[in-house]
């Protein structure tokens, strides 16, 4: 089958190509007219109806298709078959031949355009026309339309209906114009030829075919019809687009969007009951203002203001009635020892429970319901942070953890905070999370009392991690006497002992150097385990008495204080006094033996009180030697450090989400390297510094010594 496209000009009338047919009346050839659409009246012969493309008012409409070779007697469309050619316009009309040779006329499709008027017979004789192309069509002017035709009978439109259907797309045809609105059908006879030739032909209306561009169909029209735009100002012409092009969906969603805006203006007042939870911060006049569970002290046995700073004005005090414990010579609360028994393990940790000592050290030294309530936030903290091994992490799930990992470290400190409030592996509301982690820290203990090993701990916090291990340890024995923890503390003692250097201090290699700040944890272990009644070697004591000695810092650079008032680092020249170095060298000259009177520690102290609290500048390191010192010495030192450390303290602690009772070590030189949880315990142990020790030199009060 060739590919030539059926309705081709290209077909030559002397070649036997398509488009021609043989006469029966043997005649020259007589060519077939072209069909842009209309359906063929007979097997015998074409439509000589050409038809013109509808104006461009609905290029969307479909383009009308040339029939199809049917089995019936129609004329098929195809290269066996003759193609239809132009029709000459100069022809006129030739009578009708016979039947079987002439074709019989057939009333237009609905969907083909009124038919061109033909021209006269002075034209180019048929047979030259057809071989022109169907281009040139456009040259000729396009006839008006023609009249409306009449109504056409059911069979006749039926049969051009269904010839419409299967015929196929010629590229070359222009659209159809769409049909108008179908009018109600009524019985007609069948059109002559006559009639037909009327309808088609008319002789007034006419118009230039357009033949559109397939491959870029012109753009849509609106389908308002606007006013002449030519004259208009540019600002019109765009207002005018904007309102005749806009789709319907874009305005429906701008009107309901400025509908919604303008109810978001409207606020409906709704009246119910709220319930607000006040976070208060607390100031030196104010007081006290919540009661915590653990403080049990009447209101009346609790004035701020009647704190002396010590023990000895409290209980020499006729302004309340002492408790009931405290008047008994025997007992001092339900934990406490028995005055006439000084051999007691723990005298000195026995303030940590919930009793009326306790209560009685809060009011004697300004503890308050505020103080309190951190401590019990911050040790909820360090319970939900435990891992699930019994352990605590230094890097930790929290926010601002350490960037170096040590785990034992991180459990002594944990522990070490739960039992400055009296919550031991058997005995307070924590007791389940302090056992969980004894079960951790022991596993790490050996034989030689050794907490460190090399699992990743780098060398400087070796001994930090021991001592602090064996403060916790030794704690821990002295509050439960349990027998089988005398061992394992005697145990990590004696390895701390070992390490300790000829010149009496310790530092990050055993028995190698001495520093101030590791030596200061090492003898605090060695005064823990004097509590618990283990055997603490005098001369190691002494040792550590004729370090302190050299690390006492000399005034130079026409400085003026007392030799032995400011502490430095390390043994050297070089080296400066610090207020973090001077507290932590008073608090062991308090351990050992140092008078209260003593103006060395006197005048000391009041170079760290030079030195507040202040957390724009944070350095809980020193603080917390600070407040020991402060709290020993008791008196108008301690009432003035106080009252800056009860406040500031509890006021820049985490009061909700995930942080909630911890400490943000931002801006801390050693916060930042040790994480938040240094933070969080170290900020702990000042706020029970009130009960965590008896104080130094009131401590016979209870003990009666």
């Amino acid at each position: 089958m060739s590919g030539d496209d059926n309705t081709s000009p290209k077909n030559s009338p002397d070649t036997g190509n398509p488009g021609e047919e043989k006469s029966s009346g043997g005649q020259g050839p007589k060519k077939a007219p072209i069909s842009f659409g209309a359906a063929p009246a007979s097997a015998d012969a074409w439509n000589v109806v050409p038809t013109s493309p509808a104006p461009l008012s609905n290029p969307t409409a479909q383009p009308l298709k040339t029939p199809a070779a049917k089995k019936t007697n129609k004329a098929p469309l195809s290269p066996e078959a003759p193609s239809p050619q132009t029709p000459s316009p100069q022809a006129p009309p030739s009578p009708a031949p016979k039947p079987e040779a002439k074709p019989k006329p057939v009333a237009p499709s609905a969907e083909a355009p009124p038919a061109a008027k033909a021209k006269p017979a002075d034209s180019k004789p048929a047979a030259s026309q057809a071989k022109k192309p169907i281009a040139k069509a456009e040259q000729q002017p396009a006839p008006k339309p023609a009249a409306k035709p009449k109504p056409k009978s059911p069979a006749v439109e039926k049969e051009a209906v269904a010839a419409s259907a299967t015929t196929q797309p010629v590229h070359d045809q222009a659209p159809a114009k769409p049909p108008e609105k179908p009018k109600p059908k009524r019985e007609t006879p069948q059109p002559t030829q006559e009639t037909t030739s009327a309808q088609t032909h008319p002789k007034k209306r006419r118009w230039h075919p357009v033949i559109p561009v397939v491959e870029k169909p012109k753009p849509a029209p609106s389908l308002v019809e606007t006013e002449s735009t030519e004259d208009q100002p540019l600002v019109e012409k765009i207002r005018g687009l904007a309102i005749h092009e806009t789709p319907a969906w874009a305005v429906s969603l701008v009107i309901h969007f400025a509908i919604v805006i303008l109810l978001a203006l409207f606020t409906v007042a709704t009246y119910h009951q709220d319930v607000h939870t006040v976070e208060a911060t607390y100031s030196e006049q104010l007081g006290e203002q919540l009661e915590h569970e653990i403080l049990v002290l009447d209101t009346e046995e609790f004035e701020v203001d009647a704190n002396s700073g010590a023990l000895e004005t409290l209980i020499d005090s006729n302004e309340m009635p002492m408790p009931k414990s405290l008047m008994n010579v025997d007992l001092i609360g339900t934990e406490a020892a028995k005055l006439d028994n000084q051999d007691t393990p723990g005298v000195d940790l026995k303030a940590r429970g919930d009793g009326a000592t306790r209560r009685v050290l809060l009011k004697a030294y300004g503890g308050n319901a505020t103080t309190e309530q951190a401590v019990a936030d911050a040790l909820d903290w360090l319970k939900r942070n435990q891992m699930k091994d019994g352990s605590w992490s230094l890097k930790g799930n929290y926010a601002d953890g350490s960037s170096i990992e040590n785990k034992v470290s991180a459990t002594a400190m944990a522990l070490l905070a739960f039992q400055g409030a009296g919550h031991t592996d058997r005995a307070g509301t924590h007791a389940a999370t302090v056992e969980k982690g004894w079960k951790y820290l022991l596993r790490q203990l050996d034989a030689d009392g050794n907490f460190v090993h090399s699992g990743g701990i780098i060398n400087q916090h070796r001994p930090y991690t021991q001592a602090q291990a064996t403060i916790a340890l030794c704690e821990l024995y002295a509050m439960t006497g349990d027998p089988e923890l005398k061992a394992k503390a005697q145990s990590a003692i004696n390895y701390c002992l070992e390490w300790q250097a000829p010149e009496g201090g310790w530092r990050y290699t055993e028995r190698v150097e001495s520093d101030l700040s590791v030596s200061g944890w090492f003898l605090m272990a060695l005064q823990s385990a004097r509590m618990g009644k283990l055997d603490v070697p005098e001369e190691a004591l002494v040792n550590v008495d004729r370090f302190l000695e050299t690390v006492a810092s000399e005034p130079k650079d026409g400085q003026k204080f007392e030799l032995g008032s400011r502490y430095q680092y390390r043994v050297s020249r070089a080296e400066k006094p610090t207020p973090t170095m001077t507290a932590e060298g008073l608090l062991c000259r308090q351990y050992r033996g140092w008078n209260q009177e003593d103006p060395r520690l006197v005048e000391g102290m009041d170079y760290l009180l030079d030195n507040p609290i202040q957390w724009e500048e944070p350095d809980v390191y020193y603080w917390y030697y600070a407040t020991q010192v402060a709290h020993h010495l008791e008196g108008d030192a301690w009432r003035n450090w106080n009252k800056d450390m009860r406040q500031i303290i509890p006021e820049n602690q985490e009061k909700r989400g995930r942080e909630k009772g911890s400490w943000d070590p931002a801006r801390d030189e050693n916060g930042v390297k040790a994480g938040r949880l240094f933070m969080t315990c170290l900020c702990t142990y000042m706020l029970e510094v009130y009960y965590r020790h008896l104080p130094i030199y009131s401590k016979h009060y209870f003990t009666g010594g």
